[in-house]
């Protein structure tokens, strides 16, 4: 962490960013936040309708404590497929509760 705050760039997206995967849209917004490469929905983005808790967490030495996803669409599941920060550490409030994908799903 070298103790700088400004060592982790958080970049405010204001255009409207879709996260999809099996041809569904599963989270759009237009207030995302962009931190290594991931956008970061805000949590009432997502369509809760595809998302089913997982018992899966992992640690960030950075953020805090990782919760995650498993997204159902059509009858396929995507396991862990999105992940969320319920309490972050104080450097990583800006992304407290928001959700972020990866195994194929497509953020664009």
């Amino acid at each position: 962490m070298k103790g700088n705050r400004d060592f982790f760039v958080f970049k405010e997206n204001k255009a409207t960013m879709k996260a999809i995967w099996n041809d569904t849209v599963i989270a759009e917004s237009d207030d995302t936040i962009v931190i290594e490469g991931n956008h970061y929905f805000p949590h009432d983005a997502i369509n809760a309708s595809f998302f089913e808790k997982s018992n899966t967490h992992t640690e960030c030495h950075w953020k805090g404590t990782a919760s995650y996803y498993t997204v159902v669409v059509n009858g396929e599941r995507n396991p862990d497929a999105a992940w969320y920060y319920p309490s972050t550490s104080e450097m990583a409030k800006s992304i407290e509760n928001r959700v972020a994908f990866w195994k194929g799903v497509k953020v664009e």
